[in-house]
């Protein structure tokens, strides 16, 4: 066998590098040379040959020694890598980590050392490739050989007036330092106001110069987390005014060759706070007698491909903009307000142009047939997922009961088939920021999912379904939403953390979602439920938009596209298109809103683009949650707390609180006096002579010593935690060492 069983595959030759090092690491990262050489029978002058190559890996610093003759992966940097500027510290220098590096671990200490004459300082955003030297326990010299993006990012400060122009404190959470300001180059700022900033070249009085290229607005008001968040993501936020004008002309289809769908009670389903409907439902059994208990349904989405007709102004404006942004005080639209809140919303009352899928699926749910067609619709209600819950016991809406009843029916056989396919079903509560009237955090809440939230998302993923099937049977250009499986390293990684709960992941060639949702039901129980939910979905793929359709490893779906948010996702518009065009929906009043002859040949480009505004719009929502979850921790200094560890580096402890999961940092100083050592497999942190360890999943109680929600920073002290029996790394969950070799002696 081709060296893929890595328990012992017997292969009677020396191992690449990539055999050996994933033989090391699926051998639960401790094994001797010995060991390898029986597996892959290396034998006479090979083994001089295996021992080079361990000393190679060694050296590039992917293996290292542990206890006795041991290997083990190594958690250090390898010797050549890509760093990121992602900060200045207080004296101007840069502040590096990997590009790789997890948002939310510390990086390692990295000093930066002169590079070639020609190459400047770098800033902020710059990508420098570098040879790595290790410097003390876990920090590196870093020698830059040359750029690899050169694309400098602004930084976001509050600005405070001196004597001799003024000073700009970053709102970085990892470098809080003060910055000059000439007073040439304050654009007029006021004290306390929050502004963006460029470098200058140069140092005064110690201190990094720069030059205020945006004046933001008062850092002292609620506004202020938000717009930290959307001017650090580069969000476009104002129209220009062209796009303005023609969203405002725009003026509504009549019927003309729409099907006429405004006697049928299509109703909306969405958040009390949403300000745009670009989806309405209807559901009814179906008549066929060859279908009994089936459904009929009928998903109305938006026609924005009527309005953003491709290549004008509003598309061109739409397409840089990717998708809509939501903020607890705000919304970044996608589109301007005439349009997403105005006529492409679905809203009661009003004729509305829309996109169908009628849908008809069977008793267990499978979809049978689709048809889509442009029409013109009048929604029934506006309802709250709230109000639609609230039937189920009696609650009253606008609309007959039996409507929502018949969308409970449909919702129920969904349900069958969204269970046979093995959908991942992650149990992880979505946290809220409330605000009170003047726009402060009143409080973080748990938002409570519904029967009424499922049965949106089960008829919006039979939408889609059905877009994607329909394109490619139509063999049109189509934007499929993928999302791959996880990798290996991704699945070794979860699988040691996941054995530290004494919890096992079976080592398959071939992982589906159902897997997980067996794991899942297992530990549903356990204390620590919702830490592997949470880890379970770390080591999920990122889902992405292509046009190499290679399916959804989440949602257990061959062929998916996104079709039911066009106000809200580019994506979605192109798949309306591509619908237009195939079906030739506009081939007679309508010419020009179908997809362009040569769309498809940009499709690789856009899908690029958009799943990287995409990211960047999830990062930006992360990002004012945590600094809003800030906010509030501050209006609680001193407070104590029960909390859960949730990630482990060498600099300290991350805890989640359990009342609202707003998260801090507790310092490995902050810990009880003693010298603390990471392990990376393990991921713990266990004092040198007290043997107190800390480890994933510990409840603690903290108090909390310092927040602040412009810097994102919540620093924790612990008030209680830890396990204090001096106990090796991993003796918990491994068995002992006769029985791992007997275990060896039945494999021989």
């Amino acid at each position: 066998m081709a060296a893929r069983d890595h328990k012992h595959p017997r292969s009677n030759r020396l191992p690449d590098r990539e055999e050996l090092l994933a033989y090391i690491r699926d051998n639960d990262g401790e094994t001797v040379r010995r060991d390898i050489a029986r597996a892959f029978g290396v034998r006479g002058a090979q083994r001089a040959e295996l021992r080079a190559l361990l000393r190679e890996l060694e050296d590039a610093g992917l293996i290292e020694r542990g206890q006795g003759r041991n290997w083990r992966p190594s958690d250090r940097l390898p010797p050549v890598a890509v760093l990121e500027v992602y900060d200045l510290d207080k004296d101007g220098e840069p502040l590096l980590r990997p590009v790789s590096w997890a948002a939310d671990q510390p990086p390692p200490a990295i000093d930066l050392l002169a590079g070639p004459r020609n190459m400047a300082a770098p800033g902020i955003g710059e990508r420098i490739l570098c040879r790595l030297q290790p410097r003390g326990e876990d920090g590196y010299s870093a020698t830059p050989m040359r750029r690899v993006d050169a694309k400098a990012q602004h930084l976001i400060g509050v600005y405070r007036q001196a004597g001799d122009g003024g000073r700009v404190m970053s709102t970085e959470r990892r470098a809080r330092h003060e910055m000059f300001v000439a007073a040439d180059h304050t654009d007029g700022a006021q004290d306390g106001e929050l502004v963006a900033v460029e470098l200058l070249p140069g140092r005064r009085n110690g201190m990094t110069r720069v030059n205020i290229t945006e004046r933001i607005g008062d850092a002292s008001a609620p506004t202020a987390i938000s717009l930290i968040a959307i001017h650090r993501a580069g969000i476009p936020v104002e129209f220009p005014e062209a796009v303005l004008d023609a969203a405002e002309s725009a003026t509504p289809p009549s019927l003309g060759n729409r099907s006429d769908l405004r006697d049928l009670a299509l109703v909306t389903i969405d958040g009390a706070d949403a300000r745009d409907f670009d989806d309405a439902v209807f559901a009814e059994p179906d008549d066929d007698k060859e279908n009994s208990g089936g459904w009929h349904l009928t998903v109305a989405i938006a026609d924005v491909a009527w309005f953003v007709r491709p290549d004008g102004v509003i598309d061109r404006e739409a397409y840089r903009r990717g998708n809509s942004v939501y903020f607890p005080d705000r919304v970044v639209p996608m589109l301007p307000a005439a349009l997403s809140n105005g006529l492409c919303s679905l809203v009661p009352g009003e004729d509305r142009a829309c996109l169908t899928a009628d849908l008809w699926i069977s008793r267990d749910g499978s979809l049978l047939r689709h048809r889509f067609q442009r029409a013109l619709m009048t929604s029934a209600a506006r309802l709250t997922y709230e109000q639609v819950e609230g039937t189920r016991t009696g609650g009253s809406t606008p609309v007959a009961v039996a409507v929502i009843d018949n969308l409970y029916g449909a919702f129920k056989s969904l349900t069958r088939e969204r269970k046979r396919r093995g959908t991942l079903e992650l149990e992880l509560p979505e946290r809220k920021v409330v605000l009170d009237g003047e726009g402060r955090v009143q409080s973080i809440v748990s938002d409570t999912r519904l029967d009424s939230h499922r049965l949106i998302e089960e008829f919006m993923i039979t939408a889609n379904v059905a877009a994607a099937r329909e394109l490619i049977g139509l063999r049109q250009p189509a934007m499929f939403r993928i999302h791959d499986e996880p990798d290996r390293e991704k699945l070794r990684e979860l699988r040691e953390v996941l054995a530290e709960f004494g919890v096992r992941l079976p080592k398959a060639k071939i992982f589906r979602s159902a897997d997980f949702n067996a794991l899942l039901t297992k530990v549903g129980d356990q204390p620590h439920a919702r830490l592997i939910n949470e880890l379970i979905l770390r080591a999920q793929s990122q889902a992405e938009y292509n046009p190499e359709n290679i399916g959804h490893f989440g949602l257990g779906l061959r062929n998916y596209a996104h079709f039911t948010s066009p106000i809200r996702r580019y994506a979605d518009l192109l798949v309306h298109r591509a619908i237009i065009r195939g079906l030739r929906l506009g081939a007679d009043a309508l010419p020009d809103d179908g997809l362009p002859d040569d769309a498809g040949e940009k499709f690789v480009e856009i899908g690029e683009h958009i799943s990287a505004t995409e990211r960047r719009a999830v990062g930006a929502e992360r990002d004012a949650n945590d600094r809003y979850a800030a906010s509030y921790l501050a209006q609680h200094i001193g407070n104590a707390f029960t909390g859960v560890i949730r990630g482990i580096a060498r600099a300290g402890l991350f805890v989640a609180l359990d009342d609202n999961g707003a998260e801090g940092f507790i310092p490995a100083s902050r810990l009880p006096n003693d010298r603390y050592y990471f392990d990376s497999a393990t991921q713990t942190l266990r004092g040198a002579q007290s043997g107190l360890t800390y480890r994933l999943g510990d409840n603690v109680e903290v108090r909390i010593a310092e927040a602040d929600g412009l810097t994102s920073s919540a620093i924790f002290d612990l008030l209680d935690g830890g396990n204090r029996s001096p106990i090796r790394a991993r003796e918990h969950n491994r068995p002992a060492r006769k029985s791992r070799r007997g275990r060896r002696s039945k494999q021989r």
